[in-house]
C-alpha cells in the first residue's frame, strides 16, 4: 500500500478533531470567515490567484474559494484498487477523484471504499466455503442458505445500482463535522448480480408484526473484541421489498472484491450506502426499528428541521436518513484544465436516492444564465444516469463549470446546503475550473 503519510495524518486529524485540523489549514481564521477568507480580495488579486482574468467576476458569489483551489491528490492504494484517495486505513476508507468516475459502469478497481471494521479473513481469502446466510427472527420459516442455495432457489437478476455513503461530501460543511472527510468520491454505479431481497424473505415468510430488517456482517470490531460489532444496520420491510433491492454476490461479472462485501451483500440503493451491508451472514427480521451499532443517537440521521451552522442538537431531534438527495458529478473534464480553444465538451452522471432526474443543468457564469444538458433515462431505476453538454467561452480567462441537476419531483441541487451535525446528505453543486488561454 502505497500512502502520503502527511495528507492521510490531516484526514485522520479532521475525523477526530476537526477544529484543529481547520486551523492547521486556514491558520487564524474564524468559522465564520473559513469559506470567505478571500471576502474582499481586489479583482486584480484574485486573477493572479487563478492565473488569468475572469470575465464573469461581476456573477462571483461574496466570498466565493475558486473551484481552482480543489485539489485532487491520488495515490495507488493497494492491488485493485487504483488511483483512489486514502481518508483512513484503520478501517480502509477511500474514495474516488469525480475524474475516475467518468465510466457509465463503475469498475471495481475505481469504486470506493467505506468499512466501519476489519475485514473478514473469508474475504481476503476470497473463499466462500462454509458460508451461509441466516434468514430469522419475525419469519414463519427460518433460512439457512449457502451461496449455491441463492443462485439455484431463487431467480438471479442484472441490475446497475449506485450507492453513495450518507457522509460524501462532509469536508464541504462549515463549521466541520467529525468523520472521515469526504469530498465528492464516495459513490459508484456497478452492475450487481444477486437475488431480489424480496424473493428470499417471501421463502423464509414474513410475518405480521414484522417492520424493520436487521443486517449483520462478518466484519470484526476495530477493537478486536468479538462480541462486539461495528455497524449493524437495516430498513424499513417495505424497502427491503422494493424489486430493486437485492442480495448481490458478483460485482461487474466478477466475485465482489474482498473490500466491498464478498461473498455476498445487501444492495438497498439510493439509500446511505450503510444500509447495503457487506459480508453479509445474518438477516434479522424485527417487529420495532432496528437498534443495532450506527442505528441509534446521531448516526446516519439528521435534524427534523433546518439548524443554524454550529447548532447543538437534542438527540430527540434526529431522524433517519433514507432515501438520498438529487445529486450530479462532472466527470470530464478534470478540474483545472486549461484549454487553448473556447469550446468544450462537458459530461458526468447525475442521481436522486429513490426518484430519478428530470433535468441537468450547468453554468459557466457563477450561475447567472443555465445551459440544459443532454440527459439519458437509466437503464434501470436507481442507477445514476449520464449527461453530457458542449459549452462555449466568450473570451480567454477564468471559469468554472458548475453542474445542477433537478429530479422529478422537483428538488435541484443547491449551490450550498442547510448544515447538520454529522456532516451528511451534502448536494451542493460540483464546480470544476477552467482557464481559457486563446
Amino acid at each position: 500500500m502505497a500512502r502520503r503519510m502527511g495528507e492521510r495524518g490531516l484526514y485522520e486529524l479532521y475525523e477526530e478533531d476537526p477544529e484543529r485540523a481547520d486551523y492547521l489549514v486556514f491558520g487564524r481564521v474564524s468559522h465564520a470567515d473559513r469559506r470567505g477568507f478571500l471576502r474582499g480580495a481586489g479583482l486584480a488579486a484574485m486573477g493572479a490567484l487563478v492565473g488569468a482574468g475572469i470575465p464573469f467576476h461581476r456573477n462571483m458569489p461574496a466570498g466565493l474559494i475558486p473551484a481552482a483551489f480543489a485539489a485532487e491528490t491520488e495515490l495507488e492504494l493497494f492491488e485493485g484498487k487504483d488511483g483512489l484517495v486514502l481518508l483512513n486505513d484503520r478501517p480502509v476508507n477511500a474514495e474516488t477523484p469525480p475524474h475516475l468516475l467518468d465510466d457509465s459502469v463503475t469498475p471495481n478497481a475505481r469504486h470506493f471504499v467505506r468499512n466501519n471494521g476489519i475485514v473478514p479473513d473469508m474475504a481476503l481469502a476470497m473463499n466462500a466455503e462454509g458460508w451461509r446466510l441466516t434468514v430469522d427472527g419475525a419469519v414463519d420459516t427460518p433460512l439457512e442458505l449457502s451461496l449455491d442455495d441463492l443462485r439455484s432457489r431463487f431467480e438471479v437478476v442484472k441490475l446497475k445500482l449506485q450507492i453513495e455513503c450518507g457522509g460524501n461530501g462532509r469536508a464541504g460543511f462549515n463549521p466541520p463535522a467529525k468523520g472521515n472527510q469526504w469530498t465528492l468520491g464516495a459513490v459508484g454505479n456497478a452492475e450487481w448480480t444477486g437475488v431480489r431481497y424480496a424473493d428470499v424473505l417471501k421463502a423464509a415468510g414474513v410475518k405480521g408484526d414484522a417492520i424493520y430488517t436487521a443486517h449483520y456482517g462478518m466484519d470484526g470490531h476495530l477493537s478486536g473484541n468479538p462480541d462486539k460489532l461495528p455497524i449493524s444496520r437495516g430498513v424499513p420491510l417495505a424497502k427491503a421489498m422494493e424489486p430493486h433491492s437485492l442480495i448481490a454476490f458478483e460485482m461487474n461479472g466478477e466475485p465482489i472484491p474482498a473490500l466491498n462485501g464478498f461473498p455476498v451483500r445487501t444492495i438497498c440503493p439510493g439509500w446511505p450506502g450503510s444500509t447495503s451491508q457487506k459480508w453479509l451472514r445474518r438477516i434479522q427480521l424485527r417487529d420495532v426499528v432496528h437498534d443495532g451499532p450506527k442505528m441509534t443517537g446521531t448516526s446516519y440521521r439528521v435534524p427534523y428541521y433546518n439548524v443554524a451552522p454550529g447548532t447543538k442538537v437534542d438527540k430527540q431531534d434526529f431522524k433517519i436518513i433514507e432515501s438520498m438527495p438529487v445529486k450530479s458529478l462532472i466527470t470530464a473534464p478534470q478540474s483545472n484544465l486549461t484549454l487553448d480553444r473556447r469550446e468544450l465538451q462537458v459530461r458526468g452522471h447525475a442521481w436522486a436516492g429513490d426518484r430519478s432526474v428530470a433535468r441537468m443543468h450547468i453554468s459557466v457564469d457563477f450561475g447567472a444564465s443555465w445551459i440544459e444538458a443532454d440527459l439519458d433515462a437509466p437503464p434501470n431505476p436507481y442507477s445514476w444516469q449520464d449527461w453530457r453538454a458542449t459549452v462555449r467561452f466568450p473570451e480567454k480567462g477564468y471559469y468554472e463549470i458548475w453542474a445542477r441537476a433537478t429530479d422529478d419531483q422537483g428538488h435541484m441541487q443547491p449551490f450550498a446546503v442547510n448544515w447538520n451535525p454529522k456532516g451528511y446528505l451534502n448536494n451542493s453543486m460540483h464546480r470544476i475550473a477552467v482557464t481559457v488561454s486563446a
